[in-house]
């Protein structure tokens, strides 16, 4: 696990220092949005035991906090967005 002031900073070039292309964008925690599960259900008109599901699956990233998780906003639009299927 990343401690704070490590999450954002890639890999480096040890020669050159500079960020290596496989590096994911920087990221900075103060501009993330977190929900707790219970909006989570809300947004998606599941019970919370779905979302429970979801993040033990793996399905839908969480942070842990304390005894409860905490789901970025944007991963709940991504999951939604590649969920999504036209039923015709």
């Amino acid at each position: 696990m990343l401690a704070a002031d490590e999450v954002g900073h890639g890999r480096c070039d040890h020669e050159s220092g500079d960020r290596m292309p496989s590096d994911p964008p920087d990221i900075s925690l103060a501009q993330v949005q977190f929900l707790t599960v219970a909006e989570v259900a809300s947004m998606m008109r599941v019970s919370k035991m779905t979302v429970y599901r979801l993040v033990h699956a793996g399905d839908l990233p969480a942070a842990r906090v304390g005894r409860s998780f905490r789901v970025p906003r944007a991963a709940v639009a991504d999951y939604l967005r590649n969920a999504y299927f036209d039923a015709g």
